[in-house]
């Protein structure tokens, strides 16, 4: 029997180390230039965005219901960002 739990399978392996060693220049470049500081919070903010598409992704044809959380959060992301847009 595999003692690995469901949850942990639903990204892929490759996305943390990838997300880590992408986000370090960018955070960087928004420490050393205060002008990237806006760089350095979308990174930060798209970081679980794009995490969630590729669970949506990778995982409809396996795991539908983990699927359609992630797309239920990412269209409730989409919709914060559109209301926001709105609003100011």
């Amino acid at each position: 029997m595999n003692a690995e739990h469901h949850e942990t399978r639903v990204l892929p392996a490759w996305l943390y180390p990838a997300a880590f060693w992408l986000a370090l220049p960018v955070l960087l470049l928004s420490l050393l230039l205060p002008d990237g500081a806006d760089l350095g919070v979308w990174f930060m903010m798209a970081v679980p965005a794009v995490a969630a598409l590729v669970v949506v992704v990778t995982n409809w044809g396996r795991d539908r219901n983990v699927s359609l959380g992630a797309l239920i959060a990412l269209i409730g992301l989409g919709l914060v960002v559109l209301v926001r847009a709105l609003i100011a």
